[in-house]
């Protein structure tokens, strides 16, 4: 039975940390055949395999500074659509596997290179996380509060908005295109991409580089987070005017013509603020949940992440595996969905198998590419697969 859209899609992963392992965990969970190559010995303690991002491969571990590792790996390559790395640029190529003997082997591979900064330019070789790629674009400048430091939000928006999903975009393009392709995809531009609308709004002059003083970015009382009673937080995103009235009756400010007058004047926004602080605390987080569930107001709890999956939406959309299934792991399930017919509700592709361990399939793997149970052992002897 067909896995997903990507059934028959043969992926090569050379073993990675951060976007690259989550865009493969895409492709995989769409019923892409993902063979994930890691080291001798696995991965370093300070990066361990993620039981939710590094699921539905199979792996194998060879020795890729080997003559023997990197002739296997081209043998695998030879019957692969897609590969993906993630060393630092020029490493793939001093070991002998970068685009050229791929491509050579396999003519229509698309070879997919994910990086902080980059093939090219000064940076191109330069260490960075997350923080400093999107620290350089811009985007880091823009998120925290007037009067303080900008604030890291995770690595959401640089390893996985801009990393993962632009590697992934650019995998899909290049097989569109017809395969025999290099994908260079990398933190810095992707993230620099989805900053298109902000920087559209600054050209317009609907932007302030003053952190902290826009619709979006906490300087409006009315898109933000209120603490309540218990210590909890709702989220508050009532922009339109018809979500804003609907906020101030339900929490009974309606009468007050000041405050419904400060919709679009932000000279009353500070007493705007001030009357939804002394509101939202006077009730906990789950009874202004239950209040504004059906009041059409754009208001909602923050949940924490264990929460998250309990949630009627969640529930009702199967968005998480059963967590007792996946070794206490809250397993997403693959999204987007697909439907047929415009009618059907989209379900989801079945769940992909959990992460394997380093090498746990290499016996098999060497099978299929035809090597002999006593070459296996011969270079199991040797240190070059394992």
């Amino acid at each position: 039975m067909s896995r997903g859209p990507l059934t028959g899609l043969s992926v090569v992963e050379l073993t990675g940390v951060g976007p690259a392992p989550y865009a493969v965990m895409l492709l995989a969970d769409m019923g892409a055949d993902v063979i994930r190559v890691d080291r001798i010995g696995g991965p370093p303690d300070e990066y361990p395999l993620n039981p939710v991002i590094d699921r539905g491969r199979r792996s194998i571990a060879l020795d890729l500074k080997t003559p023997a590792g990197v002739e296997l790996l081209l043998r695998l390559v030879a019957r692969a659509d897609v590969l993906v790395e993630s060393f630092r640029p020029g490493v793939a190529e001093r070991l002998g596997i970068g685009p050229v003997p791929c491509l050579a082997v396999r003519p229509g591979l698309v070879y997919a290179r994910m990086s902080g900064w980059g093939q090219s330019g000064p940076l191109a070789g330069a260490a960075g996380h997350d923080i400093n790629y999107i620290s350089l674009t811009g985007a880091l400048a823009t998120i925290g509060r007037a009067g303080g430091p900008p604030q890291p939000p995770l690595n959401l928006v640089g390893d996985f908005g801009g990393g993962a999903m632009f590697l992934v975009y650019g995998v899909m393009c290049a097989l569109w295109a017809g395969g025999g392709r290099v994908v260079d995809a990398n933190v810095h531009d992707g993230t620099t991409s989805l900053l298109a609308m902000l920087q559209g709004l600054r050209a317009s002059g609907l932007w302030s580089d003053r952190r902290g003083t826009n619709l979006i970015d906490t300087g409006c009382p009315y898109y933000d987070v209120y603490r309540c009673a218990d210590g909890g937080y709702v989220a508050v995103g009532s922009i339109e005017r018809r979500f804003y009235l609907n906020l101030l009756a339900g929490l009974g400010l309606d009468g007050d013509e000041d405050l419904v007058g400060a919709h679009r004047d932000p000279s009353r926004w500070p007493a705007l603020r001030t009357a939804l602080t002394a509101a939202f605390a006077t009730a906990t987080r789950d009874e202004w949940a239950e209040l504004f569930a059906d009041a059409d107001a754009c208001v909602t709890p923050v949940l924490e992440p264990g929460e998250a999956p309990h949630t009627a939406q969640a529930t009702a959309r199967g968005l998480y595996a059963p967590v007792a299934e996946h070794a206490g792991a809250a397993q997403v399930t693959p999204t987007p969905r697909f439907a047929t017919d415009p009618a059907e509700v989209p379900a989801a592709p079945p769940m992909p198998s959990t992460a394997p361990a380093p090498g746990e399939h290499t016996k098999a793997i060497l099978a299929e590419l035809g090597v002999p149970d006593e070459e296996t052992a011969a270079l199991r002897a040797a240190g070059v697969v394992d």
